[in-house]
């Protein structure tokens, strides 16, 4: 038997594939082919009396990416339609958490989406002053989706479903800001589901040190990772910093050096757009802090 599958979870060198007809089996991966990303498109080749073999992974759309222990980067899944980025009032995202997530998925050409969640914490959250929870409103001027979760009381999850629909998405975010628990009440099958993964993992019925994806009931695929206290930015040029920026998308090629950073250079358009109100002054000190860490 030979035939085309869908990765649902890669632990190590065997995971767990769902065929054309729906069909879940479980794959051993060859060293010469690589190591499938959960999300990889893949030709399986089941041999009699052996176990299912991974021959192929399929050209890849994208991949999500974050920068491993020694800031390399680290790719845990593939041909996304959206990242949805989670952040909660508890615990609260440094400074400049969200503009890293924004960056890394920019730079990866794959859609931004964020998610508040614990949305009844916000209000009696003791807050920093330069939080990114003060600026939500300004996000969504920005252009990004700005989706209000809560699982324990309203607006609940809502509006979930409809930006999930027919959509391959992989939800992101801090350890501790609920994103199983949004997976729970997007899953009433979870337990089904997570059966066969379980099996292939060896962690039991729910694991959050895995990448997985689900089968939504509203047709879309959801992958949840494992969460990060920190996420970091694996080595990015300048210019893919500046790009991970839309605002400054009008401005940039208009300064008076090619070579120009946005870093105090004389003629910059960019800066000259933060003085005259055109860019936001704490998006343009989060991009400088960016290109300062990637320079260290």
């Amino acid at each position: 038997m030979s035939g085309s599958g869908l990765v649902l979870v890669s632990h190590g060198s065997h995971g767990l594939a769902e065929l054309a007809d729906g069909e879940r089996l479980e794959c051993v991966f060859r060293r010469s082919v690589g190591r499938p990303l959960c999300g990889d498109r893949v030709e399986i080749a089941q041999i009699e009396n052996q176990s299912a073999v991974v021959t192929a992974i399929e050209p890849r759309r994208n991949e999500f990416v974050r920068a491993g222990a020694r800031g390399n980067k680290q790719a845990i899944a593939a041909n996304l339609d959206q990242v949805l980025v989670v952040v909660a009032p508890t615990p609260e995202p440094s400074r400049d958490l969200l503009e890293r997530y924004l960056v890394a998925v920019h730079s990866l050409g794959i859609r931004p989406v964020i998610v508040l969640n614990k949305a009844e914490c916000l209000t009696t959250a003791e807050l920093m002053h330069d939080s990114p929870l003060r600026r939500l409103d300004e996000y969504r001027e920005l252009g990004y989706p700005l989706l209000t979760t809560s699982c324990k009381e309203a607006p609940g999850i809502a509006a979930l479903p409809p930006t999930l629909e027919a959509q391959t998405s992989i939800l992101v975010g801090q350890s501790g800001v609920g994103k199983s628990s949004l997976v729970n009440a997007l899953l009433p099958d979870l337990e089904l589901q997570t059966g066969a993964l379980s099996r292939v993992t060896g962690k039991g019925t729910h694991t959050t040190t895995t990448t997985v994806m689900y089968t939504l009931p509203c047709g879309g695929r959801l992958i949840d990772s494992p969460g990060v206290w920190e996420y970091g930015l694996w080595p990015m040029t300048q210019q893919e910093i500046a790009d991970g920026f839309r605002d400054f998308g009008a401005f940039q090629g208009h300064c008076r050096f090619n070579d120009c950073r946005h870093a105090g250079e004389p003629g910059c358009a960019i800066r000259e757009a933060v003085d005259a109100g055109k860019i936001r002054k704490w998006r343009y000190q989060s991009y400088t802090r960016l290109l300062q860490q990637a320079a260290a």
